[in-house]
């Protein structure tokens, strides 16, 4: 079985995101990328299945800028097999990465997807189901645990998804598209030495024109800006001063 694993190029977690000045989007000078987290977690799952003897190849896959380059090597260092870059400085939007990933499903054949449930970048969580819709797949988002196995001579997908009552439990015919939550797994560390492994392994490099793949943007970033301020608290003598302040100041009790 062949696995993909499409993952991002973000800003670091740990960083402070700066918006520009002219207000159209965040300031990446100088600024530390890393792969985005929730694919991690996706990454590390298709190798696990791959160590269970139930994959036999993990592809993974980007969308975006050379620097690219960079993240996928980092996802051959956690495991991946191989990598192919769908290289573009073009703004690339949910659904443009999608139908990017809806071609290259068609070209290398996976009988699964594992995607991150979302990006910290934009928190759009719309890939995997966009992916889902354009290849008419089944689905199953926000895992947080995943079991393949067989019935029949089909092979199933056993998905447990965190919900508000509990557990959830989805069980989809393959192929499938699968989004990682945070709970799925613990990615791995990533030693020296399998860094430089991932330098000799094959990355293909192509284009969307190479896909037949149009990417215009539908959306326009009318501005950004930076969260507000929080206000600092107010400490208050006793419950009497606090439910007056409730009620006459913030006005959120009658």
């Amino acid at each position: 079985m062949k696995i993909l694993v499409p993952v991002k190029r973000v800003i670091d977690y740990n960083v402070k995101v700066r918006v520009r000045s002219d207000g159209r989007g965040v300031d990446l000078t100088s600024t530390k990328m890393s792969i985005n987290p929730f694919d991690e977690i996706a990454m590390e799952q298709a190798i696990l299945l791959r160590e269970a003897g139930i994959a036999s190849e993990v592809i993974a896959v980007s969308c975006g800028v050379a620097a690219c380059q960079e993240t996928l090597r980092t996802a051959m260092a956690i495991g991946a097999d191989r990598a192919v870059l769908v290289e573009t400085d073009a703004e690339l939007q949910p659904l443009s990465v999608a139908k990017l990933l809806f071609a290259v499903v068609r070209t290398e054949g996976p009988q699964l997807v594992i995607l991150g449930k979302q990006a910290i970048d934009d928190d759009a969580s719309q890939t995997g189901q966009m992916l889902a819709a354009l290849l008419d797949w089944p689905q199953a988002t926000c895992a947080s645990k995943v079991v393949i196995g067989d019935r029949e001579g089909r092979k199933l997908a056993t998905v447990t998804r965190e919900v508000d009552g509990g557990l959830e439990i989805l069980e989809i015919g393959l192929p499938a598209i699968v989004t990682a939550d945070l709970r799925l797994n613990t990615p791995r560390y990533v030693t020296l030495p399998n860094i430089m492994k991932a330098k000799k392994k094959p990355l293909a490099v192509i284009k969307p024109a190479d896909l037949g793949v149009d990417i215009t943007p539908r959306l326009k970033t009318v501005t950004v800006a930076e969260p507000l301020q929080r206000s600092a608290g107010v400490i208050v003598a006793d419950v009497v001063q606090l439910i007056d302040k409730l009620r006459n100041e913030a006005k959120v009790i009658e």
